[in-house]
C-alpha cells in the first residue's frame, strides 16, 4: 500500500519545511509507504527551492513547478497526474489543512470508501466577509448547480483512491471546479469532520477575482440556470410589454393621457441593462466553450525534482 500526498503551493517557503515534519511524523506512524508530490505554482518566493532542499533530503518528495501561475486546481490535476499511490490525498501547503487528519481519511478508505472528504466545522482565522463568500458559494453548488451533498462549510482536503484517480484523469476541462468535479464523479464517498487551523505563515493567494472566476466556472460548468433563468427573464418582460400595449391601447380609445417620456426611459434603460446581462451571461458561456475547443494544455511543467514516473518525464496537462 503506497499513499500520495498532493500539494499545490504558492508563496509556501516558510510552510513547506514544518509541513514535511509533520506528515513525516504522521505517516511513519502509519507504517505505509507514502510520498509527498508539491506543485509549486510559479511561486514568486523560494517556495520551489525549498522543495529541492527536501527532494535532496528524502527521497520520497517530488517536486514540479509550472511555467506560470495556472491555479490551484491546475496544480492539483498536475499532482494527481504524477501520483504514483494507491490513494492520494490532496490537501494545501498552508498547514490550515492539518496532516493529523489523514488516518481518520485511509480509516474510511480501508473500510471500503473511494472518496472521502475532511468536512469543516469551523475555520480558524477567516474574515466575516470571507466566511459569507464561502456559504454562498456552497449553497450555490447545493441549490443552483444540483450537486446536493456538497458541505454548508465546503470541502477541499479529501482522499482518493486510484480508481477515481484514474477517472479524474479522463477529464480535460480546463474551466472547473475539481471540487465540484469530484463531487460529481459519484462512487462511494464518505466524510469526516475537522477544524480548519488559522494559516501560520504568509497570506493567500486566493484573492477576490480568483473566487468569482470560481463561482462562474461552477455554475456554467455544472447548471444551465443561468440560460433558463434569461428564457423566464424574456418572457417575463415580454409579457409585461404586451399588458403595456394593452395598457395604451385602451387610454388611448378613452382618451387618456399616456405617460410618456419619464416612462420611456425607465423602459429602455431597463430592458437595455437585461439584455446586456443576458448578452454576458451567453459570453461566459461561450468563451468557455472556445477555450475548451481551442485544447490547450491545462498546465505545463518547467522543472521538476525527485524520482519522476515510469515515462522519465513529469506529466503534462
Amino acid at each position: 500500500m503506497k499513499l500520495s500526498i498532493v500539494t499545490p503551493a504558492y508563496r509556501e517557503a516558510r510552510n513547506l519545511p514544518l509541513m514535511y515534519e509533520r506528515l513525516k511524523t504522521v505517516c511513519d506512524g502509519l507504517n505505509i509507504q507514502w510520498e509527498w508530490v508539491i506543485v509549486d505554482d510559479h511561486s514568486p518566493d523560494d517556495t520551489f527551492a525549498v522543495t529541492h532542499e527536501l527532494a535532496e533530503r528524502d527521497a520520497r518528495v517530488r517536486g514540479m513547478r509550472l511555467s506560470r501561475n495556472f491555479g490551484s486546481h491546475a496544480a492539483i490535476s498536475c499532482g494527481l497526474a504524477a501520483a504514483l499511490g494507491d490513494a492520494a490525498v490532496i490537501m494545501a501547503g498552508d498547514l490550515q489543512d492539518p496532516p493529523e487528519t489523514i488516518p481518520a481519511l485511509m480509516d474510511h478508505w480501508r473500510q471500503g470508501a473511494q472518496i472521502v472528504w475532511a468536512v469543516r466545522t469551523k475555520r480558524e482565522g477567516e474574515t466575516v466577509s470571507t466566511l459569507a463568500f464561502s456559504q454562498l458559494y456552497y449553497w450555490l453548488m447545493r441549490h443552483v448547480a444540483s450537486l446536493k451533498d456538497t458541505p454548508a462549510m465546503g470541502a477541499d482536503f479529501f482522499l482518493m483512491d486510484r480508481i477515481t484517480m484514474d477517472s479524474f484523469a479522463q477529464f480535460g476541462e480546463r474551466n472547473v471546479s475539481i471540487v465540484a468535479l469530484v463531487q460529481w464523479m459519484g462512487f462511494r464517498q464518505a466524510h469526516i469532520e475537522y477544524v480548519k487551523e488559522a494559516r501560520l505563515h504568509g497570506v493567500s493567494g486566493w484573492s477576490l477575482s480568483k473566487k468569482i472566476k470560481l463561482v462562474i466556472d461552477s455554475m456554467t460548468s455544472f447548471s444551465y440556470l443561468p440560460i433558463r433563468a434569461m428564457s423566464a427573464i424574456g418572457v417575463g418582460v415580454a409579457l409585461f410589454g404586451f399588458l403595456y400595449a394593452l395598457y395604451i391601447l385602451a387610454a388611448a380609445l378613452v382618451e387618456r393621457a399616456v405617460p410618456g417620456y419619464a416612462s420611456l426611459m425607465v423602459a429602455v434603460l431597463i430592458l437595455s441593462g437585461l439584455q446586456m446581462v443576458m448578452l454576458g451571461v451567453l459570453g461566459e458561456y461561450m468563451w468557455r466553450n472556445y477555450d475548451e475547443s481551442r485544447r490547450r494544455p491545462r498546465w505545463l511543467v518547467e522543472s521538476a525534482v525527485g524520482r519522476l514516473p515510469e515515462s522519465g518525464k513529469p506529466p503534462q496537462g
